[in-house]
């Protein structure tokens, strides 16, 4: 789609055919917070000249629901269930985080059958996110078969979820010290035989929307966001990858047992003519992400063996004062939690970096001399849960 270079004072004295300045106003549309495309209760107020957007302000805290104030007069094993509920299109990768936050503090050993289930389970939990990213942004441009597609595939997920820890979308499944439930050989067989069939999926999914002529013109040169400013604006996981950064804290900075598994790290590139760092690009390093989390999803399952699930740890969780930083490669971004304890069985600080917070700084950035519809397409392909935002 063709992008208009032009700036504010352009837009509101467009110059005729004369050259005289033909005086016009911006008009204010209220994009959100029911619109679907934001994907969430967020508004995004937009100031446009005709159907091409001059400005474009995010306004946040509709989904605000005081979590880290909260953390802050509970237990640390019942801070899980809060943390579900950041990025609740991807709550195992909250759980974890947070529960390593706790384990490196506490010094708890976690069992090394837990460490790979953990693994398993976290790189599934990608697969299903990126899925709902895939569908709905598909969905977003018009596009309603694949939206159908996807969800069949998550939906398959979202059954071994239910199996292991009661529940489809917030599961309280990672415990402090391991997990909460072994994987019995049937829930094995069931992930291979959904991996055979996925990787048959995807190869559907690249020719019905990747490579669907209609879809690249939507999403091709639109909504570029440079390496440069992917750095400056803090950005990480598929948007600062979709700029072309091989950046993955999997590989720089293993935990689990990454280190031990063979994967890539896809990143934007220009695929098929499309510009490094545009919403063809993101949404393409998501959809080569899913291919690498189908091999390390394999490779995790040879490693696991017979042994405890949850390491040793006392009913009444108690950490040493100090404060500590973790953080992980989630699908949307690094996670980061920042945890303070007083020495007390509840946390005194609980501070939570968001990705998803980050990358909606840049929607101001992308938006000018957009159209409307593209600005669609560039929210989409920034992939946010307002949850995470929020908290």
């Amino acid at each position: 789609m063709q992008t208009w270079d032009m700036d504010l004072e352009e837009l509101k004295e467009p110059a005729t055919e004369s050259g005289e300045k033909l005086k016009t106003e911006l008009l204010t549309v209220n994009m959100g917070p029911q619109h679907p495309a934001t994907h969430g209760v967020l508004r995004v107020e937009i100031k446009t000249d005709s159907e091409i957007v001059a400005k474009a302000i995010p306004h946040i805290g509709y989904l605000h629901r005081c979590m880290e104030k909260h953390a802050e007069s509970i237990d640390y094993r019942g801070v899980i269930p809060f943390v579900d509920r950041l990025d609740y299109l991807a709550a195992m990768s909250q759980e974890l985080t947070y529960s390593m936050a706790v384990e490196k503090m506490l010094g708890t050993e976690v069992p090394r059958r837990a460490i790979v289930i953990r693994t398993i389970v976290s790189e599934l939990q990608r697969i299903a996110s990126h899925l709902m990213a895939f569908g709905t942004y598909a969905l977003d441009l018009g596009a309603f078969s694949p939206f159908l597609y996807a969800f069949d595939e998550r939906e398959k997920i979202l059954r071994f979820f239910e199996e292991i820890s009661g529940a489809r979308l917030l599961y309280n499944y990672f415990w402090i010290g391991g997990v909460w439930t072994d994987i019995t050989d049937q829930q094995v067989d069931y992930i291979i035989n959904f991996l055979n069939g996925f990787e048959k999926e995807l190869v559907k999914y690249d020719k019905l929307v990747s490579q669907n002529r209609i879809f690249q013109e939507r999403t091709m040169h639109v909504g570029t966001l440079s390496l440069e400013d992917a750095h400056s604006f803090g950005a990480t996981g598929p948007v600062l990858r979709g700029s072309g950064q091989a950046w993955d804290l999997r590989k720089v900075n293993p935990y689990l047992c990454y280190d031990e598994l063979d994967f890539e790290v896809p990143i934007g590139e220009g695929q098929r003519g499309s510009t490094v760092g545009d919403c063809y690009n993101r949404y393409y390093v998501r959809m080569l992400e899913m291919v690498e989390s189908v091999k390390l999803v394999r490779q995790a399952i040879k490693l696991l063996e017979p042994g405890p699930i949850i390491g040793k740890v006392s009913k009444v969780i108690k950490l040493p004062k100090g404060e500590i930083y973790m953080r992980t490669e989630c699908p949307r971004g690094e996670l980061g939690v920042h945890l303070v304890s007083d020495g007390d069985k509840t946390p005194y600080r609980v501070k939570i970096k968001s990705p998803c917070f980050t990358h909606t700084s840049i929607l101001p950035h992308i938006a000018p001399g957009q159209m409307i519809a593209d600005f669609v397409a560039s929210i989409g392909s920034i992939d946010i849960v307002l949850g995470e935002v929020d908290r």
